[in-house]
């Protein structure tokens, strides 16, 4: 059973929903703001997806923005990172997928089809 983090105002979160139904794939769904993560479940899944942790921060966020992470990104550690990450769900980019072993991160059909159909 997958794990979806989603943020259902999301359009990129709904067209990964409408996949994963149309696929008839079970998940459990996961509001990202209102139950962000924990810092060790992001680390987790930053470990496990093999992307680097600056692929988990949702760039076009206006709190991203607001809190001039892209200056920040390159000289705070990957603790910091991943502490601010776990502080607000509005900067985790979404949608977050994961069956325990792989992660997907965003919504990219052809990522979808290669990790989630098999």
């Amino acid at each position: 059973m997958l794990t979806f983090y989603w943020y259902p105002k999301c359009g990129t979160c709904q067209k990964a929903k409408k996949w994963l139904e149309a696929h008839q794939i079970q998940y459990n769904e996961i509001h990202i703001v209102e139950n962000p993560p924990s810092k060790e479940t992001l680390e987790d899944l930053y470990k496990k997806s093999g992307l680097e942790l600056k692929k988990f921060f949702n760039t076009s966020g206006q709190k991203y923005r607001e809190l001039g992470i892209k200056d920040r990104i390159k000289t705070v550690s990957e603790t910091e990172l991943l502490e601010l990450l776990a502080s607000d769900g509005m900067l985790i980019k979404r949608p977050i997928v994961t069956d325990g072993k792989k992660v997907t991160v965003g919504f990219k059909e052809e990522e979808f089809e290669k990790n989630w159909l098999s």
